[in-house]
């Protein structure tokens, strides 16, 4: 019976391990529902081993104990060992526990119902399973933090007197994604680099920052359509940055998310608007047979009112919170667009999401737009890579078929793939993106505009050209850095001499290439 636990091995879901050891944890945890149920998940982004050798020590992928922190040989003690060492993973922790059962759990808690760990295993099975153990409520003892802040950013607390424990999960049972604390998220959450908008704000002219919020709301609304591969007419990018404009005015329910789609999708709408009634892919079909070739499997039809309503409380948790503003905008805008709600339109209303919390919660202000569309589309290939972070590791365990339609019908349980999983990544990147909307795309238009100013005033002060011609001009210098060239001068701009188009041409280089 115990072979299993002391078994040693190099090799785990094909990647090498740094040295040759026995399973702990979360990963003898996995091997045991794979090879007794077929049940397979998404690994964690660090495992453990137990090794021969008296080194304690960490790479990227695996945490390396030495033989004293061995677990007892059965199922409860990995548990215990994951949630001291490694942190919580509710996925695994709720596969487990079905695998387990009532009986050995409730056995296992009678035996130390005061020990930190059972509480946290006995509060965790009835909040994830939903049920009520035949164990009495506990009178007395301190209260321990469900969370090790040391290890994954907990949310707000709310003390559970049954368990004696101040349940911090930042989410509700129906959705509730994790985000571990990383040495980059920590130096961003550090420089409080937020300040860095009213530093570059202060002093500024007033009518030149509502300029600069116009051109970045439609700078931004392009942007989003371009991620999708849409260059859409002027008159439906700016009603999408209207809707953006209007960012942290309305509480996030349902109802809001649809009129968004309708705004987002314009004139021709979809036969079916709002939430999903059928399933729904992203990728590509077979050129001849037409079969769904998916990259990415958006969760099923029938699992859609839970999770969205887990979206929406879990909003409402921690947008009211003292929770990190980009971590609570990754939590729900990444987790909106893997859940995928809608036909189309999801991926506009992510980003939404992103500008309404970050405003709602008082990150930005209401009087300056803030591009964060914009940041992604410069680093596109980093954006597809989180996303696909999180695709990738659910495509092979999602069971499905064609339909006739040539769509896909998912044959598995699939609903907890898009409650519990680890978004790190994705706040590591979304604090990349803010932090380059902060100090240099703001930064830019501002001193954009007040050098097109500038030069436009110059060139007023010399020439009667209308504002169109001024407008024109300035553009056509922008793309040529600096000089216009004779056919461009002949085509719209014969009024002017060469001798004048010189001057301009220097004004240009004084302004905004010294």
């Amino acid at each position: 019976m115990s072979n299993r636990f002391s078994q040693k091995v190099s090799i785990f879901h094909g990647q090498t391990l740094p040295e040759e050891g026995i399973l702990a944890g979360y990963a003898l945890l996995l091997q045991e529902l794979e090879e007794n149920t077929n049940i397979t998940l998404p690994l964690p982004r660090q495992l453990s081993i137990i090794t021969d050798k008296h080194q304690r020590y960490n790479t990227e992928n695996w945490q390396v104990f030495t033989k004293r922190h061995k677990p007892n040989d059965n199922l409860i003690s990995h548990i215990v060992f994951a949630l001291k060492h490694e942190g919580i993973d509710l996925l695994i922790l709720k596969s487990i526990f079905q695998y387990i059962g009532e009986k050995q759990i409730t056995e296992f808690i009678l035996s130390e119902p005061t020990g930190q760990y059972a509480r946290k295993i006995w509060f965790l099975y009835e909040w994830l399973l939903g049920v009520k153990l035949d164990i009495p409520d506990l009178k007395k003892g301190t209260y321990a933090e469900l969370i090790n802040p040391s290890q994954q950013y907990p949310g707000p607390t709310e003390n559970s007197t049954r368990h004696r424990i101040k349940n911090n999960l930042p989410g509700t049972p129906e959705f509730c994604p994790l985000i571990r604390k990383s040495e980059k998220l920590e130096e961003y959450i550090a420089s409080n680099i937020r300040e860095s908008i009213d530093n570059g704000l202060d002093n500024r002219d007033k009518d030149l920052i509502k300029r600069t919020a116009a051109f970045l709301l439609l700078k931004d609304s392009k942007a989003s359509f371009a991620i999708e591969g849409e260059y859409p007419p002027n008159m439906r990018a700016r009603n999408w940055g209207k809707a953006i404009g209007q960012a942290g005015k309305k509480p996030l329910t349902l109802s809001e998310i649809e009129r968004l789609q309708h705004v987002v999708i314009g004139s021709k709408k979809l036969k079916n608007m709002g939430i999903r009634q059928g399933e729904g892919f992203i990728g590509e079909h077979d050129r001849e047979t037409f079969s769904p070739i998916p990259d990415h499997i958006s969760a099923k039809a029938k699992d859609l009112n839970s999770l969205m309503n887990g979206l929406l409380n879990t909003n409402n948790l921690l947008q009211n919170s003292t929770y990190d503003p980009i971590l609570t905008a990754t939590t729900i805008a990444f987790g909106f667009v893997f859940i995928h709600p809608l036909s189309d339109g999801n991926g506009r209303i992510h980003r939404y999401l992103i500008h309404h919390i970050l405003t709602w919660m008082g990150y930005t202000k209401r009087d300056m737009i803030f591009p964060v569309s914009s940041a992604i589309l410069n680093r596109i290939s980093d954006y597809q890579d989180v996303l696909e972070d999180f695709s990738s590791q659910r495509i092979d365990l999602i069971e499905w078929e064609p339909t006739s339609d040539h769509n896909i019908k998912i044959l598995n349980d699939t609903a907890d793939l898009y409650r519990y999983f680890d978004l790190t990544p994705q706040a590591e990147f979304l604090y990349e993106c803010v932090e380059e909307t902060i100090n240099k795309i703001i930064p830019d238009e501002i001193n954009y505009l007040e050098k097109y100013d500038n030069l436009t005033n110059r060139i007023n002060s010399f020439y009667n050209l209308p504002n169109s011609k001024v407008d024109l001009l300035i553009k056509l210098l922008n793309q040529s850095n600096g000089r216009l060239s004779k056919k461009k001068k002949e085509n719209h701009f014969d009024e002017l001499t060469d001798e004048d188009i010189a001057i301009i041409e220097e004004y240009y280089q004084e302004i905004f290439i010294s």
